[in-house]
C-alpha cells in the first residue's frame, strides 16, 4: 500500500500516543498536505480534506474548551467521525477524557506534542513530503563531495565503485553503491539515498562487498543527500567530440528535474576521482557566481579586441 505507516510518522516525530489500543500499523498517511480544522470544528464540512493529518492546535483547542460538553461532544464528534488518519494535539494542548472515547469509538488515533504548532507543521509537512515524493531506481554510484551531491552513472563494469571508494580514501562520503533511490521532494530538488539492504557497502569486482561504514569510520558515509551534478563515465571514442571549454552546460532529466550533466571519456591512466573533485568545485563555484569557461571567454574576446585597436 502507498502511504506512510502511521508507526513510522509516530516515532519518527515523537508523538505521545493516546490511544494505544488502536493499531497503527494498519493506518496509512498518503498526503505530504496537512489540515487545521478551524472551520470543520464549527461545522462547515464542505471540501473538508479528511485524508490529511489532522492538527488541533491553541487556537480550535481553546474554542472548544469554551464550549459546554454537550455542544462540544456533537462538534468534536462530527469531526472524529469524517474518516480521518489522526488527530495530533500541538502547542501544549491536551484533549479531554470524552474527546478520547470518541476517538477509540470511530478508530481514529490521538497524539499530543510538546512542539509550537508553526514548528510542528513545518517539520510533519517537510518529513512526510520526503517520504512521499515520487521516487526511482537507477543504476549508478550518489557521493557526497565537497557538499556537492554527485552521482556517477555508465555501463557496468566502467569504474562507479573503484571512482567511489577512491573519491572515499580522499576524505568524501558514500551515499550509495550500485543502485541509488532518487526522490524528488520539489521541483528543482532530487533526493538520493541507498535501499536498507545495501547502505554503506560497495561491491568490487575481483574483491567482493566491502563494508564502508566499518572500514573507514562513520564519517565516510552518509543516508541521503541532493543530487546536485551528473558524471557519466564512458568509454572513450577517438572520433567523438568532447566539450573542452563548458560554455554550454549539459543537462539529463530525471523525474521532470534537469541536472547539469558532464559526459566523462574513460582512457587508462585518467584519475577518476581527481576529475570529480574538479567538477564538484567548479560546480560549486559556478554556482556561486564564478563562471572559468566565460571568464576564459571573455579575456580571450578583451585580447582581440585590444589587438584590433592597435592596428
Amino acid at each position: 500500500m502507498n502511504g506512510v505507516q502511521l508507526t513510522s510518522l509516530a516515532q519518527e516525530l515523537k508523538l505521545t500516543n493516546l490511544t494505544p489500543e488502536i493499531d497503527l500499523d494498519e493506518i496509512y498517511v498518503k498526503t505530504a498536505e496537512i489540515n487545521r480544522p478551524a472551520l470543520q470544528l464549527t461545522g462547515y464540512l464542505e471540501h473538508f480534506a479528511n485524508e490529511r493529518v489532522q492538527i488541533i492546535g491553541y487556537v480550535e483547542y481553546t474554542y472548544l474548551m469554551q464550549l459546554n460538553a454537550e455542544e462540544r461532544a456533537f462538534k468534536y464528534e462530527r469531526f472524529i467521525s469524517s474518516k480521518i488518519p489522526c488527530v495530533v494535539f500541538s502547542t501544549m494542548t491536551r484533549p479531554s477524557q470524552d474527546m478520547i472515547e470518541m476517538a477509540q469509538k470511530y478508530h481514529v488515533p490521538t497524539f499530543v506534542t510538546e512542539r509550537t504548532t508553526s514548528g510542528f507543521m513545518a517539520e510533519i509537512i517537510r518529513w512526510l513530503g520526503v517520504k512521499l515524493a515520487p521516487c526511482i531506481s537507477i543504476h549508478g554510484v550518489l557521493v557526497d563531495v565537497y557538499g556537492e551531491g554527485v552521482l556517477i552513472t555508465g555501463e557496468s563494469g566502467i569504474g562507479k565503485s573503484e571512482a567511489a571508494l577512491e573519491l572515499i580514501k580522499r576524505g568524501h562520503r558514500l551515499v550509495s553503491d550500485d543502485v541509488v533511490e532518487l526522490r524528488k521532494v520539489s521541483d528543482v530538488t532530487l533526493v538520493g539515498s541507498a535501499p536498507d539492504i545495501t547502505r554503506h557497502f560497495i561491491e568490487l569486482r575481483g574483491i567482493g562487498i566491502i563494508d564502508v561504514k566499518t572500514l573507514f569510520g562513520v564519517e565516510s558515509v552518509k543516508n541521503t543527500q541532493s543530487v546536485d551534478l551528473v558524471i557519466k563515465l564512458e568509454e572513450w571514442q577517438r572520433d567523438k567530440e568532447y566539450d573542452r571549454l563548458g560554455l554550454k552546460e549539459e543537462y539529463t532529466e530525471y523525474l521532470g528535474n534537469k541536472v547539469v550533466c558532464h559526459s566523462l571519456p574513460i582512457r587508462p591512466g585518467r584519475n577518476l576521482a581527481v576529475i570529480v573533485e574538479a567538477a564538484a568545485v567548479n560546480h560549486r563555484q559556478k554556482k556561486m557566481g564564478y563562471n572559468a569557461a566565460e571568464e576564459l571567454y571573455k579575456r580571450v574576446q578583451e585580447n582581440i579586441a585590444r589587438k584590433r585597436q592597435q592596428k
